[in-house]
């Protein structure tokens, strides 16, 4: 069971820190509310699982192929900025939106967590290095069921962050004023267009 739970902190750990998925998550609890917040962090969740199972099966050579990483960090790039400076011109509708309580499709952020989780390059980084090299340190030692569970269970601590994260983000929309999470809106649109301005940098050195 401790290898369980050490797992799980693997998991917890390494989806804590705010990378670019993280960041639209945040933005996304603050303009629309838990369920949207939680919804694209289940699409996240879905690439993950996607994502491992290929590494799982032995496929992850493809996806570390150098044009496979360049194409991703093109498209990363693009969505990254797109939505950075969409966010970014309708900042000053933060206060109409809030109380007009403007709807948005449940499933739209859904996909749009699984595209933003696909199209990152640092995702497809994690589960080729950190879960290839757990699988490759497991062989001939460990046994399948454990495996999975440990895979699981790393999963399960992804899952726990996003959550935490989802439901911060909507209760931050609740409790601080306009101008504060016109600020806040402000930072991660920044943020995004920063994380999509280093995508493509490293889209240009990997075609030059």
């Amino acid at each position: 069971m401790n290898s369980i739970f050490t797992f799980f902190f693997l998991g917890a750990s390494l989806a804590a820190p705010i990378g670019p998925v993280k960041t639209v998550l945040l933005n996304m609890g603050i303009r629309h509310g838990f369920f949207h917040a939680w919804l694209f962090a289940l699409g996240t969740l879905a690439t993950d699982l996607m994502y491992m199972t290929i590494v799982y099966f032995g496929v992850g050579q493809f996806i570390d192929s150098p044009l496979v990483k360049t194409i991703l960090w093109s498209f990363g790039c693009f969505v990254l900025l797109y939505t950075g400076i969409e966010n970014l011109l309708s900042v000053h509708k933060i206060e109409q939106n809030l109380k007009s309580g403007r709807y948005v499709r449940l499933r739209k952020s859904m996909l749009a967590g699984f595209l933003m989780a696909l199209l990152n390059p640092l995702t497809i980084l994690f589960w080729l290095g950190i879960y290839g090299s757990i699988l490759a340190k497991a062989a001939g030692t460990t046994s399948e069921l454990q495996i999975v569970l440990n895979s699981f269970a790393i999963l399960a601590g992804i899952a726990i962050v996003d959550i935490s994260m989802s439901f911060l983000s909507s209760g931050a929309r609740r409790l601080l004023s306009v101008r504060l999470l016109t600020i806040v809106s402000i930072f991660t649109s920044l943020s995004m267009i920063g994380f999509g301005i280093y995508f493509g940098i490293q889209a240009f050195h990997a075609l030059f």
